[in-house]
C-alpha cells in the first residue's frame, strides 16, 4: 500500500503537516496579539478612571445606572458621586493613591 505519509518510498512522511500547523500558529498568534494590544480589542481606548471617561463597569457607571433605576435617591447619588470624583480625580490628575 502506497500512502503519502510513507517516507520509506520517497514520500514526504509526517512532515507534510508541519508547515500548515506552523502557519496556523503564526496566524493565531498575530490575531491574539492584535486583539490584546491592537484596536480590535479596545472599544473604549483612553477611557476609564485614568482616561477621564467611563467604562461599562466603572463605579461611576454603576452609580449612574443605580440612580437611573431608582435604587438610590438623588441625595445619596450626589454624596456617593462626590466621594468617587474625589478618589478618581486625585488618581487621574496626580497619581496619588487614595
Amino acid at each position: 500500500m502506497n500512502t503519502l505519509a510513507d517516507w520509506h518510498d520517497g514520500g514526504p512522511g509526517p512532515w507534510f503537516l508541519f508547515l500548515p500547523l506552523l502557519w496556523f500558529f503564526v496566524v493565531a498568534g498575530i490575531v491574539l496579539l492584535l486583539r490584546r494590544f491592537g484596536a480590535c480589542g479596545r472599544r473604549d481606548r483612553g477611557h476609564g478612571p485614568r482616561g477621564g471617561g467611563h467604562t461599562e463597569h466603572s463605579p461611576l457607571s454603576v452609580l449612574g445606572r443605580r440612580f437611573a433605576a431608582g435604587e438610590i435617591d438623588e441625595d445619596e447619588y450626589w454624596r456617593r458621586l462626590s466621594v468617587l470624583d474625589e478618589d478618581f480625580g486625585r488618581r487621574a490628575k496626580g497619581g496619588e493613591a487614595g
